[in-house]
């Protein structure tokens, strides 16, 4: 804790002088009863106490948390220009705000709650949001594991607005200059996956002429990028009915973009494992961008070989001169041993590679411990002989 790990377990605690309830102010003292921290409680969380401050002692107070969402939002001054609409202001701990999420799509801000430590202080928090930053409305998103709590005990339900008109069709943002419906009520994350944002871009710089495949689709982020980059054709895999027609939405929305309106776009609606066996096509460039394959600790194993066998399937797809962009966000996987995997994969396909290069978080998603760190991305680059284009 004194280098900066912002969560206190509950089997970590020796002794507690009371009860406590969720929202309070913990103050944490070490084993010769010297202050050591103070954050937030939540009794209901193997995360009892999620730290705000250590050090020495202070007052945590309005204008205390002011100027920590003045840093939040001065961390990503001069990041993004009018053409980009959306991104994120607050990252969690990583930013000073535990178990906080607050994202901006346009002028409407979308607040994810992951502790109902932050329940309590709400309207506080809105409030303090509100004269910082610019909005139309606010909207409240909450985890699944305190869903119940915020139902039962204030009268609170994920996709409320807390401030502003109610929402009468989709937010609709820009990023990089495409256009993008956010899902802001139910959709998942807070509406879209911000965090792809500049492996989107990369991908536009290395479509040009390519015949692509972008699996696990969701709402066609990748494939808009590659279709502005000049891509032949683009071809959406997903299991959701749901992703798919957004995808078909989202290029409706950005068919005055010349590039866009000359690709050609197709969906396909199947398990993306079976499909990739089935399946004889080639092409230039396959986008693999997975949900999460390990929740919890004990799923890592597993995890790892289903990366493993994702990424042999997707190089049996590849053209000579193919590209293939794997991605993970799966938290309990470590980039060094998804890149390892990715890379074994590589070989054990005999076909000759160069790999291009790797990234992580974006500059709005800073990860500033272990935990935190999620997103990781690996491009390499195949030769092999040609047997037959998608559709053939």
């Amino acid at each position: 804790m004194r280098a900066g790990h912002p969560w206190l377990f509950a089997d970590s605690i020796h002794r507690q002088n009371r009860a406590g309830k969720s929202g309070e102010l913990a103050v944490v003292y070490d084993q010769q009863d010297r202050f050591l921290a103070v954050g937030l409680f939540d009794p209901d969380s193997p995360i009892r106490v999620r730290i705000l401050h250590t050090g020495k002692p202070l007052t945590i107070d309005r204008d205390w948390w002011s100027a920590r969402l003045d840093e939040a939002i001065k961390l990503r001054n001069g990041l993004f220009d009018q053409q980009t609409t959306g991104h994120r202001w607050i990252n969690g701990e990583s930013d000073g705000w535990p178990g906080l999420v607050l994202d901006r799509y346009d002028t409407t801000l979308v607040l994810k709650l992951y502790t109902s430590a932050w329940l309590p202080r709400l309207e506080e928090t809105v409030g303090l949001i509100n004269e910082q930053l610019q909005n139309e409305r606010i909207i409240l998103r909450l985890s699944r594991n305190i869903s119940k709590t915020a139902e039962r005990q204030f009268k609170l339900c994920s996709g409320k607005v807390l401030r502003g008109s109610p929402l009468a069709e989709p937010v609709i943002f820009l990023e990089h200059g495409l256009r993008f419906e956010a899902a802001v009520l139910q959709g998942q994350k807070t509406g879209f996956f911000l965090d792809q944002r500049e492996n989107r871009r990369q991908v536009e710089s290395l479509a040009q002429d390519r015949c692509v495949l972008n699996a696990f689709s969701f709402s066609g982020g990748f494939s808009l990028y590659a279709a502005r980059g000049g891509a032949c054709s683009v071809t959406d895999l997903d299991l959701s009915a749901y992703a798919l027609a957004g995808a078909k939405r989202n290029f409706c929305l950005n068919r005055a973009e010349s590039g866009i309106a000359a690709c050609h776009h197709d969906t396909a609606q199947a398990d993306v494992f079976e499909w990739l066996k089935e399946s004889r096509a080639l092409f230039d460039l396959v986008i693999m961008d997975p949900p999460s394959f390990a929740k919890r600790a004990s799923e890592r194993t597993a995890a790892l070989n289903a990366y493993g066998k994702l990424t042999t399937l997707g190089i049996n797809h590849l053209a000579d001169k193919g590209i293939l962009l794997a991605a993970s966000c799966s938290a309990h996987v470590t980039a060094e041993e998804f890149f390892e995997v990715v890379r074994q994969s590589a070989l054990k396909s005999g076909r000759k590679f160069v790999e291009l290069q790797t990234t992580r978080h974006p500059p709005d998603h800073p990860a500033t411990f272990k935990e935190a760190e999620y997103l990781k991305a690996i491009y390499l680059k195949f030769e092999s002989p040609r047997r037959s284009r998608p559709g053939a």
